[in-house]
């Protein structure tokens, strides 16, 4: 299974699709999903998710990629919860109570960040970043320098991700033990820091040094020699997430 972010070859639709279509279909669900408190539509939306995950044979990717967000949104449901007083009164606490709205906007927090967050991260487990950034050139006339900026971003997480597993595996190697409460895994994991960032500014010197070295600064939107041109499929992409965000708009308004 490939890593965090990093590309899986594939034949399916998403694949094929233009890249600026892709990005373009996922941040219009995004808006989507922040824009409606239906559940039903957002209901619509994870099951979008899961047929585009299926199609592209990436399910594991995607539960696991669900539960880490689902964990990290419990966080922000509990704010919510317990400082947004909100609806009928089901638990009084010291600074408020917990309503019956409470629950719904918590849950609605759970869903809305799950919902969203699949059809982003998809994008980029579908789609080499060099055909990304240079996509973003060719027909949205970024400049290369943004464009280049972001692809390096997204391509160094991954890449500190397994230097950090790496350099955990040699401290287990040398008897440490990560098993434990969070405070000591914090505590054990802090000194692990001071190697991963001299790794990350050695690698970070020597990409700009290769960049440079490939005339980076004499990079222009000609230079790219690959087009990519819009089919139907990344019309009709486009088209069902724009409708989706105008659904979203009318039941908010009428609602």
């Amino acid at each position: 299974m490939k890593g965090f972010l990093e590309y899986v070859p594939g034949e399916s639709f998403l694949h094929t699709m233009n890249p600026v279509a892709k990005l373009a279909a996922a941040f219009l669900l995004v808006i989507s999903c922040f824009t409606t408190s239906n559940f039903i539509l957002l209901a619509v939306v994870i099951a979008l998710d899961a047929v585009m995950a299926v199609q592209c044979k990436m399910v594991p990717q995607t539960i696991g990629l669900a539960k880490a967000v689902a964990a990290f949104s419990v966080i922000l449901a509990l704010i919510a919860l317990l400082f947004t007083p909100q609806g009928d009164v089901l638990a009084p606490l010291p600074w408020g109570y917990i309503g019956t709205a409470s629950v719904l906007n918590a849950v609605l927090i759970v869903v809305r960040l799950v919902a969203c967050a699949v059809p982003l991260f998809l994008v980029f487990y579908v789609t080499k970043l060099t055909d990304m950034a240079n996509a973003l050139v060719k027909v949205l006339h970024v400049p290369y320098k943004y464009a280049f900026t972001f692809m390096s971003t997204v391509h160094f997480i991954p890449m500190f991700m397994n230097d950090m597993a790496g350099i955990m595996e040699a401290q287990m190697a040398r008897g440490v033990e990560f098993d434990g409460g969070l405070v000591k895994k914090v505590r054990l994991m802090v000194p692990l820091c001071v190697p991963l960032l001299v790794s990350s500014v050695r690698k970070t010197n020597s990409a700009a040094i290769a960049a440079e070295v490939r005339g980076f600064n004499l990079r222009t939107r000609e230079s790219g020699f690959k087009e990519y041109p819009f089919s139907g499929t990344d019309f009709a992409a486009m088209g069902i997430a724009a409708a989706l965000l105008v659904v979203a708009i009318l039941l908010r308004v009428l609602l």
